[in-house]
């Protein structure tokens, strides 16, 4: 009876999981992260609520699961590319010329850790709690899943200002889970924090083994089919670390983090990515935000005068731990942009959750203020997000012009440029010096940046790193493959390399460069002309060919085809969402980042595009 039971209560948070992605879809709840709405939910099925799910040993090994999971992601999305960003500095609006991102989000973290401090030492002085090391942590993180999707759909991510609030809340996110560690270790080792080191020296060990074998040619064919080493390898990995960290008397979710950072910076396949976080957010981690829901006893919290008194105060500080840093930024934006960043910085959940249930574990803080610090995330959280979308100006995120830098002239790539030169893409054209005649033909119709080679000192003088989308495409493949490497490597996004050896490209696919040869594009064209005329036909018009256009503005978030408000002669073709498409109907309702595979002629689609891609209210 009671092994029924544990399955009950399993069967009951799996479902609340299931249904509270798709309840906030229904009520167009969108705003609210879904993290925190299973939180939510976990408090309406749990002892705040209905009290449906009682503890037992399936919730708890999933739950324990998940969290560790979920710190393993928020390593992996650590980008540390972003580090190494060597983007020209450009001048803003108001003329000033580009703040430098590292530099400036190190300044701003400063400010913020030393004031988190500061406003600590308040807390203990006020008899809240007993530990200033507990609340700086507390105080001083970010919460990078809250801080990315937002940039992310703000269409802001590539902009300075984008870049410095990543960092911020990229350095604030390692540096306090190290000091989480630190604080862990210090209570239940008895201060023996040198034990750390061999965590990070076992991590730097598999990063150099992992470097070592991850383009091997064996790892690539196991990691088809049935095998999928990269997964396993990334289990083992994760397992590994997590019992090491507990064998030098860490907690289990440093080394969790440390297996998510590794990986990141064996920068894995996007496959890989998507499997992980396909398993992470579809399984184990919705499980851990449940239970933290129905594990609060969130009556208790109101039954203190004092600790009432503690939720407003805590949100205080975190508000002003970030926003006064931030001012610093008043030297290059205006005061809307600088609150909108303050206010996105102030969100915080995953590491005060860990924080919380630490200091709970180790008698620092009663489970009554345990739950008043996850009670303010979870505010901090809804809040957060909408006061930035409502505060950052719209003309920072409006009528981005996609930058394209084409490596190589020839008579593909200049018919491309023709194709694509628009108000919608800035292309820049880089080939090497050539013969006098030969470039007075090229430069008569088009611009062009000579460089007197391609070495990579030459190249990172140049605007090519910071371009959008980056072709290669010089008469050389070997040429192309060693550019391409070193330009993916040095963060750009989009990377399109022309090869015409097979092995060479199976070995750019993986590092997620994207590949053409002129002989297999010929090849595909020829056989579709032999079998299919009218799909070639298709294909070489350009009043009639295919385009690919992402949702990103919120307007049109949902709603239908049916009653989209203008297609002119665009048609619909197919719908990419993630890994799957939809065949779209009239009542097909659309979704933010979906993939739009749409024919029509050249002036409707590109208004189409502008207004999905480009403008955001």
């Amino acid at each position: 009876m009671e092994h029924g039971a544990s399955f009950t209560s399993l069967v009951i948070v799996v479902t609340v999981a299931l249904l509270t992605p798709i309840i906030l879809q229904r009520l167009k709840l969108n705003i609210i992260p879904v993290v925190v709405a299973e939180i939510l939910m976990g408090l309406i099925i749990g002892k705040s609520g209905f009290n449906l799910v009682e503890q037992d040993m399936w919730l708890e090994t999933l739950s324990t699961l998940g969290f560790i999971f979920l710190m393993f992601l928020s390593g992996l999305e650590i980008d540390f590319s972003a580090f190494s960003s060597r983007k020209k500095r450009e001048p803003l609006p108001n003329g000033k010329l580009e703040p430098k991102s590292f530099q400036t989000a190190m300044i701003i973290f400063v400010a913020i850790l030393i004031l988190s401090i500061g406003l600590s030492f308040l807390f203990v002085l006020a008899g809240f709690v007993d530990s200033a090391f507990l609340m700086t942590i507390i105080i001083a993180t970010i919460s990078l899943g809250v801080v990315v999707p937002t940039l992310k759909e703000a269409n802001i991510m590539k902009s300075v200002i984008g870049q410095i609030i990543l960092l911020v809340a990229v350095i604030a996110d390692l540096v306090t889970m190290i000091l989480l560690a630190v604080f862990a270790s210090i209570h239940e080792t008895g201060g023996n924090t040198w034990l750390l080191l061999i965590l990070f020296v076992a991590g730097l060990i598999l990063y150099f083994v992992g470097r070592r074998i991850k383009n091997n040619k064996i790892m690539d064919t196991l990691s088809r089919g049935t095998v999928q080493i990269g997964t396993r390898a990334v289990f083992a990995l994760i397992i590994f670390l997590v019992a090491l960290s507990e064998s030098v008397g860490a907690e289990h979710i440093l080394g969790a983090f440390l297996a998510g950072v590794l990986v990141s910076l064996l920068s894995p396949n996007e496959e890989l990515v998507h499997q992980l976080d396909s398993f992470g957010y579809g399984f184990l981690i919705p499980i851990f935000f449940v239970m933290i829901g129905v594990e609060m006893d969130i009556w208790s919290l109101f039954t203190d005068p004092k600790l009432l008194l503690f939720i407003p105060l805590l949100l205080i500080a975190l508000l002003v731990s970030k926003l006064l840093p931030v001012y610093y930024l008043k030297k290059w934006y205006d005061t809307k942009t600088i609150m909108a960043s303050g206010f996105l910085l102030t969100s915080t959940l995953s590491l005060v959750i860990a924080a919380s249930t630490i200091g709970e574990r180790l008698n620092i803080i009663t489970p009554q203020m345990s739950g008043i610090f996850i009670l303010v995330a979870i505010i901090s959280c809804i809040i957060t997000p909408i006061v930035f979308k409502k505060l950052f100006p719209k003309e920072a995120a409006r009528e981005k012009v996609i930058n394209v830098s084409i490596i190589g002239v020839n008579q593909v790539t200049m018919q491309v440029y023709q194709e694509l030169k628009s108000t919608l893409y800035d292309v820049t054209f880089y080939h090497k010096q050539q013969e006098k005649y030969d470039f007075q033909i090229a430069d008569s119709l088009f611009e062009i940046v000579e460089l007197e080679n391609y070495s990579e000192e030459i190249l990172r003088q140049t605007d090519i790193y910071s371009a959008d989308i980056v072709v290669i495409s010089t008469g050389d493949s070997f040429l192309n493959a060693e550019m391409s490497l070193m330009i993916k490597r040095a963060g750009v996004d989009r990377v399109i390399c022309r090869v015409e050896n097979m092995e060479m490209e199976e070995e750019l696919r993986r590092e997620d460069i994207e590949v053409f040869s002129m002989l297999t594009s010929t090849k595909a064209l020829l056989t579709a002309l032999i079998q299919s005329p009218n799909i070639f036909a298709l294909l070489g018009n350009t009043e009639t060919s295919l385009h690919e256009i992402i949702l990103r503005n919120k307007e049109f978030e949902g709603m239908s085809l049916r009653s989209f408000p203008f297609t002119g002669d665009v048609i619909f073709v197919r719908i990419f969402r993630g890994s799957d498409f939809v065949i779209p109907h009239g009542d097909t309702e659309l979704q933010l980042n979906d993939h739009l595979l749409v024919t029509g002629s050249h002036e409707y689609v590109t208004e189409l595009k502008r207004q999905l891609e480009f403008n955001f209210k």
